[in-house]
């Protein structure tokens, strides 16, 4: 239903779409990604699970100036709390990526050892205009990537961001990005649905102007908080201890 009514409203909408898209991308503040190290630990001593994160901008850290801020140490922070073991985490994220950039890469690098691999992405993708099933079939080259070395790693899919909640966004540009975020969600959920230990976690989505960054379009530190502090639970029971 969402691909009719997007193409629908993409062909009928075009002009102004086309205008809007271009007047975002010239006005909204280009953040950069964050600096610091891109791992780190919560709680001392051995670490008790390993975190990692790969992803898009918000993987990458875009809206805080250092990965301790950024959603990785966010997400390591309270399943350190409630598990009361030392969770380390590493982030690995490229502003700007897609899926299929991302399955590359990471094949081109050394596997990293996790315990839990989180993965955030589907807005490049969503504006990019990535076909569902081509994006489902690089969410799969991603995942195979990741267990490559560990073939039931478990993996949590975070829902692609509802884009038409992005207020910083013009309307109709948001709605109809929304429709073809929700498109890319259903086939992200569809293939974590067919996958052993790949689950789907639904985005939390930032009503707080407060929680995004001065671009109004990312999470901002109390936004990465919030994003980890709702998906921690469903997290925390996915968790296999190193032994």
């Amino acid at each position: 239903m969402e691909g009719t009514r997007f193409w629908l409203a993409l062909i009928a909408l075009a002009p102004l779409l086309l205008t809007q898209a271009r007047r975002a991308r010239r006005d909204t503040p280009r953040l950069p990604e964050a600096g610091g190290p891109d791992h780190g630990q919560a709680g001392d001593g051995p670490a008790a699970t390993r975190l990692l994160v790969v992803g898009e901008s918000t993987a990458a850290g875009v809206g805080v100036r250092e990965h301790r801020q950024g959603l990785g140490a966010q997400l390591a922070r309270p399943l350190h709390h409630r598990s009361g073991q030392p969770v380390a985490w590493r982030v690995n994220g490229v502003n700007g990526i897609r899926a299929g950039a991302l399955a590359d890469r990471l094949a081109a690098a050394p596997a990293a050892d996790a315990d839990l691999a989180v993965i955030s992405l589907g807005v490049n993708d969503t504006t990019g205009l990535t076909r569902p099933g081509r994006y489902q079939a690089d969410l799969l080259a991603l995942i195979k990537v990741l267990r490559r070395n560990q073939p039931t790693l478990p993996v949590a899919l975070l829902s692609v961001p509802p884009m038409q909640h992005f207020t910083a966004l013009p309307s109709p540009l948001r709605q109809v990005l929304g429709l073809r975020a929700a498109q890319l969600d259903r086939a992200q959920r569809t293939l974590a649905a067919r996958l052993d230990g790949v689950h789907h976690l639904a985005y939390p989505v930032i009503a707080d102007p407060a929680c995004l960054a001065e671009d109004g379009y990312h999470p901002a530190e109390r936004g990465y908080a919030y994003i980890a502090d709702r998906v921690a639970d469903t997290l925390a029971t996915l968790l296999t201890p190193c032994h």
